[in-house]
């Protein structure tokens, strides 16, 4: 086993090479391995490293666990730096939204199997680090989630790029509602590849560091061959309401579609949406819409717009996503104050604000995402 030094994140991210194969494991569980800016530069630092090495020939990816603590592959990114950078002005809020969209078009074009193991909550950022991997696995402990619109923000990472290609209207559904699905409804929906028992993952990894590989391919083999079938659908059996409620025009159309429900589930929705900023799930549908018809580094490219005017347009406590951070893990008093506070207060004016990209083509921080 020969250890790959990284010097940024102080062992919260470790990686080492066994047998053919690159581990990566994000080792901050008291967080849930939420990123900070350093992690997201071993993580970095480890895929060039291995991308050049012929001697790697596939990378595997994972989160530790510990004791006492909730399972988890990657449950975002550091919300509270947001709010901390946000307020003073740290210019490292910049370096971490653009880094980490470099990260995830990287693991999306990465040129050798790139295996991730979603076991337990995988949700924001965490979805940006697997969404682009070669083989998606999750487990009965999956939770997977784009939940950025309980914080007054939108889903990122590529959000826009893989949301909006899950069938029919699913991807308006997970981006609006933030609603968490299990390993099951994953596969259905085409955002995970196939399934594994949480019980056989440490024989998995045991026996991927002691096979040799002659190619990746044989390394993607050998984690399918222990591969059982995907369990019970949960929501995907709901696909055919979803496409009806979530197809409307606009966030208000949504709701009146929902308000109508004759489903229990869909007629709990109005109650959830309400409680989310107005004007950033007016953003958010707009985001999904026009990134089916994009690139991941023309969707990137435009997330990194869409964040800038989320921190800069309405800087400091004036914006959204600060005011969600707030209510959601700083004050947590569970009420944010919205502006506007109603979806009806809405105007097409403030969403297509955020569609305006703060840099000319030849200055965008992604102008090198191929």
């Amino acid at each position: 086993m020969n250890h790959l030094p990284l010097p940024h994140s102080d062992g919260l991210v470790l990686a080492h090479t066994a047998g053919d194969l690159g581990f990566i494991t994000l080792n901050r569980p008291q967080a849930l391995h939420a990123l900070s800016l350093a992690m997201i530069r071993d993580l970095t630092e480890a895929l060039l490293t291995w991308r050049d090495d012929p001697a790697v020939k596939a990378v595997v990816v994972r989160g530790a666990t510990q004791e006492g603590k909730g399972v988890a592959f990657c449950a975002g990114g550091d919300i509270r730096f947001f709010h901390t950078a946000a307020l003073a002005g740290n210019p490292q809020l910049d370096d971490f939204f653009t880094e980490e969209y470099s990260l995830n078009h990287l693991i999306h074009v990465y040129p050798k199997p790139y295996i991730a193991l979603m076991d337990g909550v995988v949700m924001g950022g965490g979805m940006g680090i697997s969404q682009g991997a070669t083989l998606r696995v999750v487990t009965e402990r999956t939770k997977m989630a784009m939940p950025e619109t309980n914080i007054g923000l939108f889903p990122d990472v590529g959000g826009g790029y893989f949301l909006s290609r899950c069938p029919g209207h699913v991807g308006e559904f997970l981006a609006l509602t933030g609603q968490v699905i299990g390993a099951g409804d994953a596969i259905a929906w085409g955002l995970a590849d196939t399934y594994l028992d949480s019980g056989d993952l440490p024989a998995l990894l045991e026996s991927l560091a002691d096979q040799p590989c002659e190619n990746g391919e044989q390394a993607m083999a050998a984690v399918r061959a222990r591969c059982k079938a995907a369990p019970p659908l949960a929501w995907a059996e709901r696909r055919d309401a979803i496409d009806r409620h979530f197809s409307g025009a606009d966030v208000a159309g949504i709701l009146v579609s929902l308000n109508r429900a004759t489903e229990s589930w869909a007629a709990e929705l109005p109650a959830v949406l309400r409680k989310r900023s107005p004007l950033m799930m007016a953003v958010t549908l707009e985001q999904i819409r026009r990134a089916r018809e994009m690139s991941l580094a023309d969707d990137l490219r435009m997330e990194r717009d869409l964040v800038r005017h989320c921190f800069a347009l309405r800087s400091g406590t004036a914006s959204e996503t600060v005011e969600g951070v707030r209510a959601l893990a700083v004050d947590k008093d569970q009420n944010p104050r919205w502006n506007p506070a109603t979806v009806e207060a809405v105007t097409p004016e403030m969403v297509q604000d955020f569609f305006r990209s703060p840099w000319p083509a030849f200055a965008h921080p992604l102008r090198h995402l191929a």
